[in-house]
């Protein structure tokens, strides 16, 4: 007799849920709503976004898919960068050369900063963040300030981070448009901000005070800005272990993502609001030590980064 069922965590449909799915009598509607109910939202459902709205709009007739979820057609692809010019020595030695420029400071302060000599190879990575970049010195120097911090933090005082860690950091701030001291210090705020979240989150979800990973920082960052309180988070923790038995960040996610389109961002609200049977228990809201030595630490950082900066203008 062939096997029903294969080994893993387990599906389960109301009778009701199940006869609207036959009387609908569609394939893709059928698979869709077994794809909301194993992930909690329309992420990774790799289809055409016209058989997505079809089957989506099927469930939502029969009540089986909340009525503000949207298939929203995917963004036009961003047209490739162009690749940074290759600079010569000689590039640099004019660049370091020039009196009017502001490169030969900042090559000064970062080599002072990272405690060692720049290579040819450095001062290209540094040149093409100035040059090909044009983002101006003071944010290279906050870029680079903020890179040592990190790398000491994940592994240790004295611990300095490589060229090429600050030129991928660079190119993310230059896609996301931080180009100029205000940007760059709004941007540190909100970083700075999110990694005394991120140890709050870490408490409410029992995991052990650790560094967080991109796709962490990338679902805890959605979350702040959604606008979720901790009683929220630790209702939607608590549903993800009830159903699958362990912590799935991308579970989490879909449950807080409906919630948000349902304009629930509190407990009280959900409790009210939500009409998911299974009840959401009220967590106690206790101080974090942790997180408030992190806010204390970030404020510090930025304090020092903000005398650093005076004292490059002055020496320049």
């Amino acid at each position: 007799m062939a096997q029903l069922l294969t080994p893993g965590s387990i599906l389960a449909m109301s009778d009701q849920a199940a006869d609207r799915l036959i009387k609908l009598d569609s394939g893709d509607a059928a698979l869709l709503y077994l794809h909301l109910l194993r992930r909690g939202s329309l992420e990774g459902l790799r289809w055409p976004e016209e058989r997505k709205q079809a089957a989506l709009k099927q469930l939502q007739q029969q009540g089986l898919a909340a009525a503000g979820l949207t298939a929203a057609p995917a963004p036009p692809a961003e047209p490739p960068e162009a690749p940074p010019p290759e600079y010569a020595l000689e590039d640099i030695t004019a660049a370091l050369s020039d009196k009017a420029s502001a490169f030969p400071a900042l090559a000064d302060e970062v080599e002072r900063r990272l405690g060692k000599k720049l290579t040819a190879n450095d001062l290209k990575v540094l040149y093409t963040l100035y040059d090909h970049l044009a983002l101006p010195a003071e944010v290279i120097f906050l870029l680079v300030n903020w890179c040592i911090e990190e790398t000491e933090r994940k592994y240790g005082p004295g611990r300095k981070p490589f060229l090429s860690q600050i030129r991928r950091e660079g190119f993310l701030w230059a896609r996301q448009g931080i180009d100029t001291v205000e940007a760059a210090e709004r941007h540190l705020q909100r970083l700075a901000r999110l990694r005394s979240r991120g140890a709050e989150v870490l408490r409410l979800l029992d995991i052990q005070p650790r560094p967080l990973v991109e796709r962490e920082k990338h679902y805890i960052d959605a979350w702040d800005q959604m606008g979720f309180d901790n009683e929220a988070l630790r209702a939607a923790y608590e549903r993800t272990i009830l159903k699958k038995h362990s912590l799935d960040w991308s579970y989490m996610n879909g449950i807080l993502r409906r919630w948000h389109e349902k304009g629930l961002h509190t407990l009280p609200e959900i409790q009210a609001g939500d009409r998911d049977p299974r009840p959401v228990q009220a967590v106690p809201q206790q101080p974090s030590a942790a997180a408030s030595r992190e806010d204390q630490r970030a404020r510090e950082d930025m304090e020092r980064i903000r005398r650093l900066m005076e004292q490059m203008k002055q020496e320049g």
